[in-house]
Formats: C-alpha cells, sequence, structure tokens
C-alpha cells in the first residue's frame, strides 16, 4: 500500500491535500455542528467539568454559518502554511500544522468515548485526519525533505502558537450564539 502510494501521490500533491482533507473533515463538522449542539448540547455541558463550562458553552451554541465562517479562518491559515511549504520550502509551519491536524484526531475519538455518543468530526478525523497525518509525516521524513530537528521546532511552534489561536476562535464564539 505505502510503495503504490508512494508511487502515486508526488510531493507537491501531497501537501496541497492537507486543506482537501481539512475540508472534508471539517465539512463532517460544518453539516452536523448545529443539530448535534442541539441535541446534545445540554447533556454535554453536564458532562463537562464546571471549571471548564464556560469556556466551552460557546461552542455548543454554534450556528452551521458561524461555524462556517470559524473554518474558514483556519482554512486560510492552512493554504497559506501550505502555500509557504510548496513555494518556498518552508515547513516548520506546515509540520506544526499538521501535527495539530493529527492531535485533533484523538481530541474527537476522546471525546466521542467520553460522551459515549457521535461526535462531529469523529469518522473523518479516524479515516481521513489520522492516515493523512501519518503518511504525511512518513514521507517526508523517508524522502529527508524534513528531518527531526524539524520536528522539534514544529512542535515548539504547536505549543507556542495554538494556546492564543484556540483562545481568539473560543472568544470570537461569544458573538456566535444562537438567538
Amino acid at each position: 500500500m505505502l510503495d503504490w502510494l508512494n508511487q502515486h501521490i508526488d510531493t507537491i500533491s501531497l501537501l496541497w491535500l492537507l486543506p482537501v482533507c481539512f475540508m472534508f473533515h471539517d465539512f463532517e463538522e460544518i453539516l452536523t455542528v448545529e443539530s448535534w449542539g442541539i441535541t446534545y448540547g445540554n447533556r454535554v455541558e453536564a458532562a463537562i467539568p464546571p471549571r471548564m463550562r464556560k469556556m466551552y458553552k460557546s461552542s455548543m451554541r454554534m450556528t452551521t454559518r458561524n461555524f462556517a465562517l470559524d473554518v474558514l479562518f483556519v482554512y486560510f491559515l492552512i493554504v497559506s502554511v501550505t502555500a509557504a511549504a510548496v513555494f518556498f520550502s518552508f515547513y516548520t509551519l506546515y509540520l506544526a500544522v499538521t501535527a495539530l491536524f493529527l492531535l485533533h484526531v484523538f481530541t474527537h475519538f476522546g471525546q466521542s468515548i467520553y460522551l459515549k455518543l457521535y461526535t462531529p468530526g469523529v469518522v473523518t478525523a479516524l479515516f481521513i485526519a489520522l492516515p493523512y497525518s501519518l503518511y504525511a509525516f512518513y514521507r517526508l521524513l523517508s524522502e529527508k525533505i524534513v528531518g527531526l530537528h524539524d520536528f522539534g521546532w514544529a512542535l515548539l511552534l504547536l505549543f507556542l502558537l495554538t494556546p492564543p489561536v484556540v483562545w481568539g476562535l473560543l472568544k470570537s464564539r461569544g458573538r456566535h450564539q444562537r438567538t
């Protein structure tokens, strides 16, 4: 299987598959988030530890339109990071975003297990995000496009940049409340 993929997907295509995979994953979320929040929002809020409820309350009240706006913002970031990798061979941010995409799989999977129900995005997280992320890392390392030191810098960036970006998205969700 890996040999077939290696022969049929060139490196540039591999890199551009990140925004494609992201959108397939987020389409699942966009299509289900509002109705899922209406159906399960109270149950989810009750299951969240009290100190975290305020932070996630706005996420349970997202409209499809407003969630799609958040996704659009993230999509622009992902396309920009991918373009930097493709056109300028700057892979650090691409690796950081792909690592976050991989870690995001485990949040979906963990939420589904914790809540004992389907959560928006869990299917594509397991069947698109997980295999893509692992394969992208494998290819970039095996073809020596990046090295382990690049992963170190990427993880450092991931841990420095993710909290303020997530905080900003969650803070902006106050405007996304359903009326």
